[in-house]
């Protein structure tokens, strides 16, 4: 009887036959979530992202001049680009304004955005109305108590380690990684993974 790991191969026989397992492997995406989870975020249109603490991780930075600085990660931004190739949307709710994050989100491509804003539910509403879109198809991204109005109504909530603890008990998702190293990618990816368009956007990368 033939057996899987009694199988040898000559010296001189092609290396092509240890190829396709290899090459296989490298398709397969190391990254998943737990079904339930994957079950929540499918079929979810847009998300909308808080930026302090989720985005960012929640320190204020100033100048002399009472400017303020903000520290992006690049997963995060990444993440935001690939959920609109993915049809998804990304729209972000802030109770801050500054220019460096307008230049950002600008730079990433996101449309749907509302400054200064410590009322999210409104605006939440507002967007929602643009995209024709319902509750039951929208995911938020927050850290604290403004947030919590979006929190209640989403479909899939998600909150970094670093969030409010009110929060995290309310989340579906809590991330590894901490608001503005990687946690906002985290969920994208989630989604991602969650509409079945994560491997191939991956592969688009071989």
């Amino acid at each position: 009887m033939w057996r899987p790991q009694q199988q040898r191969f000559d010296a001189g026989e092609s290396d092509m036959n240890t190829m396709p397992a290899t090459s296989s492997a490298a398709r397969v995406p190391a990254l998943n979530f737990a079904p339930e989870l994957l079950l929540k975020a499918q079929g979810i249109q847009v998300i909308f992202f808080d930026v302090d603490g989720v985005l960012t991780d929640g320190s204020l930075y100033f100048t002399e001049a009472g400017e303020s600085i903000k520290r992006f990660h690049t997963l995060d931004g990444h993440g935001l680009k690939l959920l609109q190739r993915a049809g998804i949307v990304p729209a972000v709710i802030t109770g801050r304004d500054s220019k460096p994050l307008r230049l950002r989100l600008a730079a990433l491509g996101v449309d749907h955005v509302h400054y200064g804003t410590e009322d999210k539910l409104p605006a939440a509403e507002q967007t929602l109305k643009t995209l024709g879109l319902a509750w039951s198809q929208a995911a938020v991204m927050g850290d604290d108590w403004p947030d919590l109005a979006l929190m209640r109504r989403c479909a899939l909530v998600c909150a970094p380690p670093n969030a409010h603890q009110e929060v995290r008990a309310i989340a579906h998702h809590v991330t590894s990684a901490r608001g503005g190293d990687g946690a906002a990618r985290e969920v994208c990816d989630l989604l991602l993974i969650a509409s079945g368009r994560y491997a191939g956007l991956l592969a688009e990368t071989t």
